[in-house]
């Protein structure tokens, strides 16, 4: 029995005796401490206790497994769980009344976002669960106490004896060897006349050995599931890590995107202004009789289809605004704004194509990727796994041993007579006949290593691929935004050049729109490789696992990389 606030307990006892006068029956005083102290144990360790004990073991071995390679420990601590010092906080209420900067953006998602909440909480029940598995190989302790007090107008008498067939208090073991050590202590607390302690407390010392020989011999065997548990969480540490790198990508993304989105609409508003000139401009020559009124008419029902086009990318961008406020776990109707300058700031950095090995980024991606270690490791365990089931099919050979002593005469606890004891030692045989259940699973698991074994050739090549395609979609992206610059260039001096003939009559209302079709498209275009660019940066140096996150949410790259002239 773990005693989880002795102090408590020490205090409350100390009280209750000195509330008896000494010259009271000390049988009396006896059984009420019988009593107080299961009741103090019961009401004095709450469940708040309890909840900080798991709390603390949880963290200690979160704080044992964290390798340098899973990043810092920042954000990981569930909600309802004293926060690190460098752990991110916002209000729940919290709704930024100014332009949300992107650095902001993802320090709230990492602070509130729900999967985010989730994917810790993950990785807090594979530490808890691990806690109980290590339990299992410790001294459990147990006690039992059945008392009481009666009193008549004859005589006062007190009982009390321990519970579970006389075993009062105790503990049990299991070995790694597979060993159960099982000992108990059982005490009688006989009949009592008030005044006459003639009969004294009573004790008997009791233990047990169960040892196996063939099946559930084997150390390796025994600890199995401790050793799973242990590296289920070194897996979830990884799993949360990598997940850490890909959550702060896809925030930055979805960011810019909304503002993708965003500058779409002042593109598409810049566009249906200028249709609205040129529309001005052709009725007013075609009142004139400078223009024929078909092609008054043509840049009328353009601009009405760019009346129609602002009116979409309106939509869109408030839907992707709003599904990002979910994203933040902000309210949908907030009044929340993006930062456009952070789209402008990308379009001052310098855009160039990546200038390394791709086979060196493979092999860095293969040498560091976090997944792609798990997935190895599974390996093992299926091999381990073998190893266990082919235990199993052994036969049941147990060495079992007991002893069992009474107290002296007249009965006095803690005087045990081990000379006049009852000791027994045998063995328990159980013939494998019957294995069928064991053969099957045996069978299972030289199937799931051969499955674990492609799983992980499987993995290379996913990793290798997202490596490869990630490389030439950053390529791309290089190339098509100079491309897509030179146009946007190129569309606008077309407009303006167009412009000045339409106004002088010497261009045709098509040449017009074309251009400023052209010039919508190219505009649209440019932004869109802007972004696809920057993101494509941001995946690659994820996939090649050299992108690290901050305790503020934001990504670094390691100044020694060579990635870093990207």
């Amino acid at each position: 029995m773990k005693i989880v606030c002795p102090e408590k307990i020490k205090t409350a006892i100390i009280k209750i005796l000195s509330a008896i006068r000494p010259k009271q029956n000390w049988n009396l005083r006896v059984v009420l401490c019988v009593f107080s102290f299961p009741s103090i144990c019961f009401f004095g360790c709450t469940a708040e206790k309890y909840k900080q004990d798991a709390d603390k073991e949880v963290q200690q071995i979160l704080d044992s497994k964290w390798k340098p390679e899973h990043g810092t420990k920042a954000n990981a601590r569930i909600g309802d769980v004293k926060p690190d010092p460098n752990d991110l906080y916002y209000d729940p209420n919290y709704i930024p009344s100014n332009r949300l900067s992107l650095a902001e953006a993802v320090a709230i998602a990492t602070a509130r976002n729900r999967d985010y909440q989730k994917q810790k909480e993950n990785l807090y029940l594979s530490a808890l669960d691990l806690t109980l598995l290590r339990h299992n190989f410790a001294q459990k302790w147990f006690g039992a106490i059945d008392a009481g007090y009666d009193r008549t107008e004859a005589d006062e008498s007190i009982s009390a004896s321990g519970g579970n067939n006389g075993k009062a208090v105790g503990f049990s073991q299991l070995l790694a060897d597979g060993t159960q050590v099982s000992t108990s202590i059982a005490a009688d607390w006989l009949r009592y006349l008030t005044g006459d302690p003639r009969e004294s407390l009573g004790s008997v010392l009791s233990a047990s050995i169960n040892k196996p020989l063939l099946r559930g011999a084997d150390k390796e065997v025994v600890m199995e599931n401790l050793t799973q548990g242990e590296r289920t969480v070194l897996y979830q540490i990884r799993t949360f890590s990598r997940y850490r790198k890909t959550f702060v990508v896809s925030i930055i993304s979805d960011y810019y995107r909304v503002l993708q989105d965003l500058d779409s609409v002042k593109n598409a508003e810049s566009n249906y202004k200028s249709l609205m000139l040129a529309y001005d401009q052709a009725k007013d020559n075609a009142l004139a009789g400078r223009l024929a009124k078909l092609e008054a008419d043509q840049t009328e029902q353009r601009m009405l289809q760019a009346r129609d086009n602002l009116a979409g990318s309106e939509r869109s961008y408030q839907q992707a605004l709003d599904n990002f406020k979910i994203r933040l776990a902000v309210t949908t109707n907030a009044p929340l704004e993006l930062d456009p300058n952070a789209l402008q700031a990308l379009s001052v950095m310098e855009v160039v194509e990546p200038q390394f090995d791709i086979e060196d980024a493979i092999k860095t991606a293969l040498s560091l990727r976090l997944d792609l270690a798990t997935i190895k490791n599974q390996v093992d365990d299926a091999r381990r796994k073998i190893k266990v089931s082919e235990n199993a099919l052994q036969a049941d050979l147990n060495l079992v041993a007991s002893a069992s002593v009474d107290s002296t005469q007249p009965r006095q606890a803690g005087r045990l007579r081990f000379q006049d004891g009852s000791y027994s030692v045998g063995a328990q045989l159980d013939l494998p006949f019957d294995r069928k259940a064991e053969r099957n699973s045996y069978r299972e698991s030289l199937i799931t290593l051969m499955q674990r074994q492609r799983d992980y050739e499987n993995s290379i090549d996913n990793v290798k691929l997202d490596v490869r395609n990630n490389y030439r979609d950053l390529l791309e992206a290089a190339q098509r935004y100079q491309i897509q610059k030179k146009s946007l260039e190129l569309a606008q001096e077309r407009v303006n050049s167009t412009s000045m003939l339409f106004q002088a009559g010497r261009a045709q209302a098509r040449d017009l729109l074309d251009s400023q079709d052209s010039l919508l498209s190219a505009q649209n275009s440019t932004t869109s490789t802007l972004v696809d660019y920057n993101i494509a940066k941001l995946s690659f140096y994820r996939d090649i696992e050299v992108l690290t996150v901050k305790p503020d949410g934001l990504w670094q790259i390691p100044e020694n990389s060579t990635e870093k002239r990207l």
